[in-house]
């Protein structure tokens, strides 16, 4: 685990607690939720748009081996 999911993690901790006292304002959480959901949001959307340059990559490259097969049957074997 990195110190920065420690610390992460510690802070949660203590936020925990903190509303286990109430003394946690709920716009203060419903603020960090946000904050959070948006961060995941583009996350998602730049993990999706690596793994379509990935896929087209591959599609390439398998067309090349395909080309490959054809053409040049006893370079494969």
């Amino acid at each position: 685990m990195s110190i920065v999911e420690k610390i992460t993690n510690w802070l949660l901790e203590k936020e925990e607690e903190l509303a286990r006292e109430c003394a946690v304002p709920k716009e203060e959480v419903e603020y960090q939720i946000a904050k959070i959901e948006l961060e995941k949001e583009k996350l998602k959307e730049e993990y999706e748009k690596k793994m379509k340059q990935l896929d087209d990559i591959l599609q390439r490259l398998k067309k090349i081996e395909s080309i490959e097969t054809i053409k040049c049957p006893e370079k494969g074997e």
